[in-house]
């Protein structure tokens, strides 16, 4: 899938060396025929929104988007495991998944990012890029809710990967439980992540100042805290990959 493979350049990094080849990222989606006209359309002019901004504010607004809290981050584990132990055994799997049909990484990227792991779908068949769309579905349709819910045109992209994986996930109860979370991406939700716990000796009863903190960093843990999927069929998942 051609698609894909433009997908994942795209939610990459922006850097010079894309804004030097528009005209072949351009030439490269025409013979793809995986979308329909509508999502054709739609990823058209995505790319050209993109391409009409000065790179630097594409980079801005590229960080401020995907590396500002989890809850849009493109590590796809992120969503699945958090910080629990079970992550790193996935990422092996992943990385065993990845072997196995003859893909070697010339990256810094852990294996779950995202535009890494459409990428590798995109050297695969047509239906096996479908499965492994599928695997990642409700991820895919999370961070499209958030970013839509958030105003950012990335949000586009995810609706194209849902299209392509034939998934029949509702958005609308989607979009409800984007309305009801915490943001982690503010200020203050960044603050109460790095914030550090004051030091209190034995015994040493708890001060004003201490009990300010307490309550602030209660304000924001709902912030802060991660959104866990619980996916049975996720990238390492039943399918005995």
């Amino acid at each position: 899938m051609m698609t894909l493979r433009i997908i994942a350049r795209l939610l990459d990094y922006p850097d010079q060396a894309l804004w030097e080849h528009q005209d072949e990222l351009l030439a490269a989606l025409e013979p793809a025929c995986e979308l329909d006209l509508h999502y054709s359309a739609l990823l058209m002019q995505f790319i050209r929104d993109l391409y009409a901004r000065p790179l630097l504010d594409a980079q801005a607004d590229y960080c401020e988007r995907f590396d500002r809290g989890r809850a849009t981050s493109l590590l796809l584990f992120e969503h699945v495991h958090g910080e629990s132990r079970d992550r790193g055994q996935a990422m092996v799997d992943l990385m065993a998944q990845y072997r196995a049909d003859g893909l070697q990484i010339d990256s810094r990227e852990l294996p779950d990012f995202l535009p890494l792991y459409l990428e590798y779908l995109a050297s695969r068949s047509d239906e096996a890029a479908c499965e492994g769309l599928q695997d990642i579905a409700p991820i895919l349709a999370l961070l499209g809710a958030r970013l839509h819910q958030r105003g950012c045109a990335y949000g586009v992209l995810f609706d194209i990967l849902l299209a392509l994986s034939g998934s029949d996930i509702q958005a609308q109860a989607l979009k409800q439980q984007v309305a009801a979370e915490a943001r982690d991406d503010t200020p203050q939700a960044l603050d109460a992540v790095w914030e550090e716990e004051q030091i209190k000796f034995l015994g040493e009863p708890q001060g004003c100042a201490s009990a300010q903190q307490t309550a602030h960093q209660r304000r924001f843990a709902g912030a802060v805290a991660p959104q866990y999927l619980d996916l049975s069929d996720a990238l390492t998942g039943t399918k005995g990959r």
